[in-house]
């Protein structure tokens, strides 16, 4: 049941519901309707109402007439999201070294010391939380509005994929090292290493999505 807090009731069911679709909790083609999400959620159709309104416009779901079908994110929209993440991210990493100050530094480090943590012992929820924090970090502290809210919706929208990339202890355990090279050059100011070690990172979560892309086909 949705929890009554600051933010809107709308804005609640928003985003529980982009949570369990882009995660796949709600499989791509499967119906929903608002009578089936007021029960399931405990909310009334007014904001069940709004939200699917808020995704369909983020192509998320489209109207079939029965209901709203889930489309998610294919694995062809990961792998565009992964090229636009590659090309831009760098420059949010260049941005952080520049801009970042000592005390975002002191908490990006803690960051990375919690997802390896997490990562050697296999708790890939905590190492998913720990992982999308330190992107955001990198993206907050770029000091551009623009960076974060181009960057933040993306990093978003590919979660069932990272997700399937963090329970991979081995590429967990890849993505630290990778997240400390990133650290390193920003906390030397060094924004040519950090922009590169970034393009690295991401490319390299990107070219395990051929082996996804058969999982995900065999899945559905």
């Amino acid at each position: 049941m949705i929890v009554h807090k600051t933010i809107s009731l709308a804005d609640q069911v928003f985003n529980r519901l982009e949570e369990e679709i882009l995660s796949g909790v709600y499989k791509r083609g499967e119906i929903l309707t608002e009578m089936r999400l007021c029960e399931a959620l405990g909310v009334s159709r007014t904001p069940i109402r709004e939200a699917l309104k808020r995704l369909e416009q983020e192509h998320i779901i489209e109207d079939c007439g029965k209901g709203m079908r889930v489309l998610s994110i294919t694995a062809d929209d990961a792998a565009c999201i992964y090229e636009m993440r590659r090309r831009i991210e760098g420059l949010a990493a260049r941005a952080c070294a520049e801009n970042i100050n000592d005390d975002d530094l002191a908490q990006m480090r803690e960051v990375i010391d919690l997802q390896e943590f997490y990562a050697t012992r296999g708790d890939s929820e905590h190492v998913k939380v720990m992982d999308s924090e330190f992107h955001l970090m990198v993206y907050r502290c770029s000091g551009t509005t623009v960076l974060f809210d181009t960057l933040a919706p993306l990093h978003r929208k590919i979660q069932k994929y990272r997700k399937a990339n963090i329970e991979s202890k081995s590429r967990a355990v890849e993505s630290v090292a990778e997240h400390r090279a990133i650290y390193e050059a920003i906390a030397s100011r060094d924004a040519d290493a950090a922009e590169r070690a970034m393009t690295n990172h991401v490319t390299s979560a990107r070219d395990r999505l051929p082996r996804l892309k058969q999982t995900e086909t065999k899945g559905e």
